[in-house]
């Protein structure tokens, strides 16, 4: 069992009558949006426009962005952090500093997960504002449950629209959530393998069955209710030689049916991809440089999401 939920014992109990699907225990339905903290909110949504993503809305009350491209959402949070446990300022280089995943009923599934062993990490929304329910991640990270997604959403509640821009821009066609890769540190893979089985139910995948070109690491896929928005789990180990690795959300992967002509089209944007003897473009995938530090993202050919 991992030393990651805070009780083991308790983590082996049975799952709650509401929560009866062995296979998605807890009604998971796709990442709803990926969020990325940093000091310098307008270089890294420069980088976002280069992907195709747009700015469409404004938080109601907090410096924080929302970006978005087709069914694709991304919150750019440069808000000083709040909380006991928060870090006393927001990074500089942009970080992932949260994903939310799509539930059925977010508060009961955040009641199952703490019994389960998750740390709860509250939020502080001020008067008005939805109180999103979240536990601890990776990294200082927080993972999300939100079941506010199809007529009245998150964003009708919390942000702002902004004047006279479309609030669902077309993006680069097919283009889907794939998945998040994350670094861990010295032997510590089978650690968040049973953290992500214990608390979301995701199974690995079988070593020979890889995506892309960059095929590091452990995969774990994450069930979905409806076909299409499952998305991945990429568990990468430092190399050897690695002094005090970070553990933490690294890139983004986005899935999309045809790869070749995504990059021609982010290139035409300003993109640049790493073309090199170990990783270049190619059908299977291709991965974009590094802007500010440690933005990058990787596409992955796809037709639907895992």
């Amino acid at each position: 069992m991992s030393d990651l939920l805070l009780d083991p014992v308790r983590a082996r109990e049975p799952l709650q009558p509401s929560f009866s699907d062995g296979q998605n225990p807890l009604a998971l339905n796709g990442i709803e949006f990926v969020e990325y903290a940093t000091s310098a909110p307008q270089a890294l949504g420069q980088v976002l426009e280069m992907m195709g993503f747009r700015p469409v809305a404004r938080h109601r009350s907090r410096e924080v962005l929302l970006y978005r491209q087709g069914a694709l959402n991304i919150v750019v949070n440069a808000h000083p952090p709040a909380g006991d446990d928060a870090p006393e300022t927001v990074p500089a280089v942009p970080t992932i500093s949260g994903i939310a995943l799509r539930v059925r009923n977010a508060r009961e599934v955040h009641r199952h997960v703490l019994e389960r062993g998750a740390w709860d990490a509250p939020a502080h929304p001020l008067p008005m504002e939805l109180n999103i329910p979240a536990i601890h991640g990776v990294g200082g990270s927080r993972i999300h449950f939100v079941d506010r997604h199809r007529e009245l959403s998150i964003y009708d509640v919390d942000f702002t629209p902004i004047p006279a821009v479309d609030p669902h821009p077309a993006g680069i066609e097919g283009l889907h959530f794939f998945g998040i890769v994350q670094y861990v540190g010295f032997d510590r893979s089978n650690d968040w393998i049973a953290f992500y089985e214990e608390l979301l139910g995701t199974a690995q995948i079988p070593d020979h069955q890889r995506f892309g070109i960059m095929p590091a690491g452990h995969l774990l896929r994450a069930p979905a209710t409806e076909p299409g928005n499952g998305f991945m789990l990429q568990l990468v180990e430092p190399h050897p030689d690695a002094v005090s690795p970070t553990e933490q959300f690294q890139r983004i992967g986005l899935g999309v049916p045809d790869v070749l002509s995504a990059v021609r089209t982010l290139r035409s944007q300003g993109m640049e991809f790493v073309e090199s003897d170990a990783t270049h473009t190619e059908r299977r995938g291709a991965l974009t440089k590094t802007y500010l530090g440690g933005v990058a993202f990787e596409l992955v050919q796809s037709e639907v999401a895992p």
